[in-house]
C-alpha cells in the first residue's frame, strides 16, 4: 500500500475519532425525575441548631457535604420512623454515589425532644445520622427558607403544662430537603400520597435522582 494511502486512512481515522469524542462530550446529561430539581441552587440563609451531640450546627457544617434535610420529632406516630428507616436502607447507596453524604434529622417539637431524647432516638436509626433542635424563633424561619413547614396541632395543651401537655401532635412536611456543598438547597423530593399508607419518599427513586443531580453539578 503506498504511503499517501496510508496517511488518508490515518487523518481519516483520527477525524472520526474526534467526531465520536465530541458527540459524546456534548452529549446531554440525564434530568432527576422524581424530585423537584433547582438547576440554579437556592440560597440557605444563616442558620444556628444545636446537635444532639451539644456541639453548634451552622451553615459552615453543610460545607464539602450533600446533606439531606428532614423535618420530624420523635413522638411521631408514623412518617418520621418509616422515613428514617428509609433512609437507613439506602444510606450505603447514598454513599456510593458521593462518599460526603449526611443526614440531618431537624426536631420541630423542642418541648418534648431534648438533647438526650433526640440522641438516643437518631442512634435507634443509624448512628452516622445528625439530630438537630432549636426554638420555634429559629425553626420557623430556617422551614420557610427550605420549603418546608410544621405546625403544633393544640399549642395551647402543648405550653399549659397541664396533664395532657405530652399527648399533642405536630404536623409537619414529609418532604425531603437535598443541600449541596457549597451550602445552598439543591432539591425538593416529595413523598407519594396513597390512600391508606403513610406518606413516604421510595429509595430506589431518591438514590436514582441522587446520581443525577450530583452529575450536574461536576460540569
Amino acid at each position: 500500500m503506498n504511503k499517501f494511502l496510508v496517511i488518508i486512512i490515518a487523518l481519516a481515522a483520527l477525524f472520526a475519532g474526534m467526531f465520536l469524542f465530541n458527540k459524546f462530550q456534548h452529549q446531554p446529561l440525564e434530568q432527576p425525575q422524581y424530585s423537584l430539581y433547582y438547576q440554579q441552587s437556592r440560597t440557605l440563609k444563616p442558620f444556628k441548631l444545636t446537635a444532639s451531640n451539644g456541639e453548634t450546627f451552622t451553615n459552615k457544617n453543610l460545607q464539602g457535604k450533600w446533606s439531606w434535610v428532614f423535618f420530624g420529632y420523635t413522638s411521631c406516630p408514623d412518617v418520621c420512623p418509616t422515613t428514617l428507616q428509609e433512609l437507613n436502607f439506602i444510606y450505603d447507596d447514598l454513599k456510593k454515589v458521593s462518599s460526603k453524604v449526611q443526614v440531618l434529622f431537624v426536631s420541630v417539637d423542642p418541648q418534648r425532644d431534648t438533647q438526650e431524647k433526640l440522641s438516643q432516638y437518631i442512634a435507634y436509626f443509624n448512628k452516622a445520622f445528625i439530630a438537630l433542635r432549636a426554638g420555634h424563633e429559629v425553626l420557623f424561619p430556617f422551614a420557610r427558607n427550605l420549603g418546608l413547614m410544621y405546625a403544633i396541632v393544640d399549642n395551647n395543651q402543648a405550653t399549659a403544662g397541664d396533664n395532657n401537655s405530652e399527648s399533642y401532635l405536630v404536623d409537619h412536611s414529609a418532604s425531603m430537603v437535598l443541600i449541596n456543598p457549597q451550602g445552598n438547597i439543591a432539591a425538593i423530593f416529595k413523598p407519594e400520597i396513597a390512600i391508606g399508607k403513610v406518606p413516604s419518599i421510595d429509595g430506589e427513586k431518591l438514590v436514582s435522582d441522587f446520581a443525577k443531580i450530583v452529575a450536574l453539578a461536576s460540569i
